[in-house]
C-alpha cells in the first residue's frame, strides 16, 4: 500500500514510534532502524528531485582525515585502499555520518584514479587494483545508504596525470576507468570534486556526463579563483556549460572562505543567466591565513591542524549562513566528523522538519548540560553562552596565525611532475633545502 509522504515526515520532537507505527499500518516492511532514520520521505528521490523540490541535502564529512586519525589511511598519498583492506572501518564511518544526518554518502573513491594509486611508489594499483578499490567503495556506501534514505555518490578528483601535463585524452581515460565502476554499481549521482584547475574539472564533468546521471562539481579554490587565475564566477560558468547541475566548492578553505567563494560563483552564474544548484563542503579548520592554495600551504598541514578545528557551534553558524546564501547541498570535507554533520542537521532542523537519530543524545545548544552535577556547567545550558564563546587554545606561546609556505608551483612546474617510482632521497634533500622553518 502506498504511504502518504507528508504523513511520514515527522516534526521536530515527534515521537519516533508514531512515525514507525504509521508506516507499519501502511504495510511498509522496513526495519525499525530504517524507519527511525528515514524521516524525510518514504520514497527514495534522486538528488535533483530533492533539490528541485526545495529539500536541504546534507552531505557527509572528510574520510581521508578521519580514517588517517583512526589508522586506516596513510597521510601523503591519501588513497582509499581501506575500502578493501579495512572495509569495516569505512562502513562504520559511513554509518556514523548517516546517523548524524547525512542524506548523501559519498563512496570512498577520493584519489582512487589508477594513476594516483600507482603514484610515487604507491602499491595499490598493482597489488589491489583501481577497479577493486572503487567497487568496494561503492558496495560499502550502498550497503549503509540502504539502512536509511541516503543517496550514494561516486566521485572523481584531480589526477597526477593532469599535474604532469598529460593530454586531455589521457586524463579523461583515468576518469573513465572510475566511471565504468560507478555505472556498473549504479550509484545515484556523480561528483567531480577537489579540483584546483577548472580545465581539469571540466574534463571530469564531460566524462561523468557520459553516464546520463546527474553531475555535481566542486573546486578546492578560494575567492582568488583557480591556480591559473580563473575567477570563481567563471569556474562556475564553465562547469555548468560542461553539464554540471550542481556547483560549488570543497576542501582547502574554512567555512567562511568557502561561502565567500560560492557567493562569487552564484554571482557569476547570475551574470551569465545560467542556473544550477549550489553546494558547499568546506574544511573543519579555521584558515584565515591561507594563501591561494589553501590549507596545504600552512606549516601545520597535515599533522598540526588540531588547534584550528571548528566547534559544533561554528558549524551551526556556517549552516545558517549557507542556507541564507541559497545553498541547498551543505556538507563538509577534511576535518568534518559526524558531530559536525549533526550540527548542520540540527541548525536546519526547523526548515527540514526533523532531526537526525544522533540528536537523541545531544541537547539543542547544550541544553542537556542542565543534567550536569556542577552548577557552573549547568549555567552553560543555553544558546547565548555557546554562541558567544571565544574558545581559548591553551597554547600561550603559539601565534594565532601562520605564514603559508606558498611555493607558487602549479601544473607544469618541475616539482609537481609526478612519477611511478617512490620519491628518492636526493629529491627529498632538494625539497628540504627549500623548506623554511
Amino acid at each position: 500500500m502506498e504511504c502518504d509522504a507528508e504523513m511520514c515526515k515527522p516534526t521536530i520532537g515527534q515521537d519516533h514510534i508514531s512515525a514507525q507505527q504509521h508506516c507499519t499500518e501502511k504495510s511498509h516492511h522496513l526495519s525499525a532502524r530504517t524507519l527511525i532514520v528515514t524521516f524525510s520521505s518514504c520514497f527514495l528521490q534522486g538528488i535533483l528531485e530533492r533539490l528541485d523540490g526545495g529539500e536541504i541535502v546534507i552531505g557527509d564529512g572528510g574520510f581521508v582525515f578521519a580514517l588517517e586519525k583512526r589508522g586506516y589511511v596513510k597521510a601523503g598519498p591519501w588513497t582509499p585502499e581501506a575500502t578493501v583492506e579495512h572495509p569495516e572501518a569505512v562502513r562504520q564511518l559511513h554509518r556514523e555520518f548517516l546517523r548524524a544526518g547525512s542524506s548523501v554518502l559519498q563512496a570512498f573513491t577520493f584519489y582512487a584514479s589508477e594513476d594516483k594509486l600507482e603514484n610515487r611508489g604507491n602499491y595499490v594499483a598493482e597489488k589491489i587494483s583501481c577497479q577493486k578499490v572503487n567497487e568496494a567503495a561503492c558496495d560499502i556506501a550502498r550497503e549503509v545508504a540502504n539502512e536509511g534514505d541516503a543517496l550514494v555518490a561516486g566521485g572523481v578528483s584531480q589526477t597526477p596525470s593532469y599535474l604532469s601535463c598529460k593530454d586531455k585524452t589521457e586524463v579523461k581515460a583515468a576518469f573513465r576507468k572510475q566511471l565504468d565502476v560507478f555505472i556498473k554499481k549504479n550509484v545515484d549521482f556523480l561528483i567531480a570534486e577537489y579540483f584546483e584547475h577548472v580545465e581539469e574539472a571540466v574534463w571530469a564533468v564531460e566524462v561523468l556526463k557520459e553516464s546520463g546521471k546527474p553531475v555535481a562539481a566542486t573546486m578546492c579554490i578560494g575567492p582568488e579563483g583557480d591556480m591559473h587565475g580563473v575567477s570563481p564566477g567563471q569556474c562556475a560558468v564553465q562547469l555548468v556549460k560542461a553539464g554540471a547541475s550542481i556547483v560549488g566548492v570543497n576542501c582547502h578553505f574554512d567555512p567562511d572562505t568557502c561561502l565567500e567563494t560560492v557567493k562569487l560563483m552564484k554571482e557569476g552564474l547570475q551574470a551569465a543567466k545560467l542556473k544550477a544548484h549550489l553546494m558547499s563542503q568546506p574544511l573543519a579548520f579555521h584558515t584565515p591565513d591561507c594563501g591561494k592554495q589553501g590549507f596545504i600551504d600552512l606549516p601545520e598541514f597535515p599533522f598540526g591542524l588540531e588547534p584550528r578545528i571548528v566547534t559544533r557551534w561554528d558549524v551551526q553558524k556556517y549552516a545558517r549562513k549557507a542556507y541564507d546564501l541559497g545553498i541547498r547541498y551543505i556538507g563538509g570535507c577534511c576535518g568534518f566528523e559526524p558531530y559536525h554533520i549533526r550540527a548542520i542537521a540540527e541548525e536546519l532542523g526547523p526548515e527540514r522538519g526533523f532531526l537526525p537519530q544522533a540528536s537523541e543524545k545531544h541537547g539543542s545548544w547544550g541544553d542537556s548540560l542542565s543534567m550536569h552535577t556542577k552548577p557552573w556547567v549547568r549555567a552553560r545550558a543555553r544558546k547565548e553562552y555557546w554562541e558567544n564563546l571565544k574558545p581559548a587554545s591553551g597554547r600561550p606561546y603559539c601565534p594565532s596565525m601562520s605564514k603559508p609556505d606558498g611555493w607558487g608551483v602549479t601544473k607544469g612546474a618541475r616539482e609537481l611532475m609526478q612519477q611511478k617510482e617512490a620519491t628518492t632521497e636526493q629529491q627529498l634533500k632538494e625539497l628540504f633545502q627549500k623548506q623554511k622553518f
